[in-house]
């Protein structure tokens, strides 16, 4: 089995829980609050370590108290935290994050803070990792220079490309072409493509416009619905088990650190996504984000898909 190397944010999250997601001018009653590591990066580096793989996270934290919680969780899980610094002037990336009591959906406000600041000559000086490795995990909560420095080197080293577009941004088709394999969830795919996604085949129609742009495959999320995955000759709607969500926050994370370990298996496409919506099925059942994170037996005990 390769090495996984997870270039990303590192957060702490503030998350609450509410009777509703609160529209533009409302207050909302909120119970329960929880403090904890987050961050799209970390959270699918912790994901890929607890489901078997040998990790290696790239990122930045900043000077502060709140960069201590980050860097323990990378500890305690046994990623290779060798290429995370401190660097100062800067506050260590902060999510607020407020999920509907009801639905286990949630809405999220990020201040990125130390991550902007992992520049393309920190991704090149983790060179060393990028050669351990067989697949590269990267989101876009950095600048978009230090993504493409990422999605450069791992090519140069033959690794596989997982690109997670979140949160959303306009993308070069250059920057797309460097992407095996793209996994946008619905909203992402709407963004990306002003195609209405509500339901498999638009979803379809939508994952087979961005593949024409990456030329590689796509995978676009949908939930409980599980996931479609387009490649060059067609498509396949891959469902999810069936449970009752407590909190989705951090399923799309799981989701691709589930897809990223099959592929670092040598496992096919085909494979290793069943692995990864059982994956996202399984963060759902804990609050929180990183703390979420799915095991291997909890992956087991899940039921069948719908």
């Amino acid at each position: 089995m390769r090495d996984i190397v997870v270039v990303g944010s590192l957060n702490v999250d503030i998350c609450v829980q509410a009777e509703h997601i609160p529209q533009p001018g409302e207050t909302v009653r909120a119970g329960g609050l929880g403090i904890g590591p987050g961050g799209k990066g970390l959270n699918q580096a912790l994901a890929a370590r607890r489901l078997g793989a040998r990790v290696h996270m790239v990122g930045r934290v900043g000077e502060d108290r709140f960069a201590e919680v980050p860097e323990r969780a990378l500890q305690q899980a046994g990623v290779d935290a060798s290429y995370v610094r401190r660097v100062s002037d800067h506050h260590t990336g902060t999510a607020l994050v407020v999920v509907d009591a009801s639905s286990g959906e949630n809405a999220i406000v990020v201040a990125g803070g130390a991550n902007h600041q992992l520049l393309p000559r920190d991704v090149r000086d983790a060179v060393a990792a990028f050669r351990a490795s067989g697949v590269l995990l990267v989101q876009l909560e950095l600048e978009l220079e230090t993504v493409e420095a990422a999605l450069d080197l791992a090519r140069e080293n033959a690794l596989v490309t997982l690109l997670d577009p979140a949160p959303v941004l306009q993308l070069s088709d250059t920057l797309l072409r460097k992407v095996d394999i793209l996994t946008p969830n619905a909203s992402e795919a709407e963004r990306l493509t002003e195609i209405r996604v509500r339901d498999p085949e638009s979803a379809a129609e939508a994952g087979s416009r961005l593949r024409e742009r990456t030329g590689g495959n796509v995978l676009v999320t949908l939930g409980a619905a599980g996931c479609i995955w387009v490649w060059p000759t067609g498509f396949e709607h891959v469902s999810a088990p069936r449970v009752d969500a407590l909190d989705t926050t951090g399923a799309g994370d799981a989701f691709n650190a589930g897809l990223a370990v099959g592929l670092a298996r040598g496992e096919s496409i085909a494979r290793a996504l069943r692995r990864a919506v059982r994956a996202g099925a399984a963060a759902t059942q804990r609050s929180g984000a990183a703390s979420a994170m799915p095991t291997p037996e909890q992956l087991d005990a899940l039921p069948d898909g719908s």
